[in-house]
């Protein structure tokens, strides 16, 4: 009868030891140090390829995230994308975005609905590449062409100057945002649609916001600026000190 008790006894003090233990057990920190990227209109999650290498070298946990871009309106996708985006992101302490083009608008968009409240606590810094903040001439010259409507779908007309151009209906930006704008085309043709500086689809005077944190302009292409070692560079300065390097110092 003894040797049951202790034998009991030694049980009861095992499982009160292994709950203990369990108490004492750190709950794990959420993951940190994540960026989401965006690429723009009518390319896909591989244009962000490169600037997600890199990215991941420096320590980042990157989520590099295609979307139809030509398929839908504006809304529709940032519906789509943030729902997908939403389980992924759940559990990490903090989220920055890489954009280039539309992505910075989709991401604009999400930003100002309801839906963004789970993000907005987690929401790090914003570095948006040639971002057609007040919409593009490109659009109000060409929206009206089949081809162009075929090419850049239905989104892709929403990017315009004029009364119907989303990107002028959006508010201004309240948080951390890197606007980086490129002044070289390869693009004459669409250039020449373009009053002033500009990079083949986007003027200088159109990428900035009514409000950001910092703007560098460098002199790079609106295809390929996502490529260029200069602007990965000040993208990963900006993710880190929420400010870009001077040109000089690269």
């Amino acid at each position: 009868m003894k040797t049951i008790r202790l034998i009991g006894l030694t049980g009861l003090i095992s499982l009160l030891a292994f709950i203990a233990i369990g108490r004492c057990q750190p709950h794990p920190e959420p993951k940190q140090k994540t960026v989401v990227l965006l690429h723009g209109l009518a390319r896909s999650s591989k244009a962000m390829n490169k600037m997600a290498k890199e990215l991941r070298s420096e320590g980042y946990t990157v989520i590099n995230h295609g979307y139809p871009s030509t398929e839908f309106t504006i809304e529709v996708l940032t519906t789509q994308i943030f729902k997908s985006l939403e389980p992924k992101i759940r559990d990490m302490k903090t989220v920055h975005f890489v954009t280039h083009s539309m992505g910075g608008i989709l991401l604009r968009h999400y930003l100002e609905t309801q839906a963004a409240t789970q993000l907005l606590p987690k929401l790090g810094r914003v570095v948006m590449l040639a971002p057609p903040s007040r919409g593009s001439e490109v659009t109000d010259k060409l929206g009206h062409i089949k081809l162009y409507q075929w090419i850049n779908g239905p989104a892709g007309n929403q990017l315009g100057t004029g009364t119907g151009s989303h990107p002028l209906r959006l508010k201004v930006p309240e948080f951390e945002l890197g606007i980086i704008a490129g002044d070289r085309t390869i693009n004459p043709i669409l250039s020449m649609l373009i009053p002033g500086p500009d990079d083949g689809k986007v003027s200088l005077a159109r990428v900035k916001p009514a409000a950001y944190t910092d703007y560098l302009q460098l002199h790079v292409t609106h295809a390929c600026m996502m490529w260029n070692p200069k602007v990965i560079a000040q993208t990963k300065h900006f993710l880190k000190h929420g400010r870009f390097k001077s040109k000089e110092a690269l």
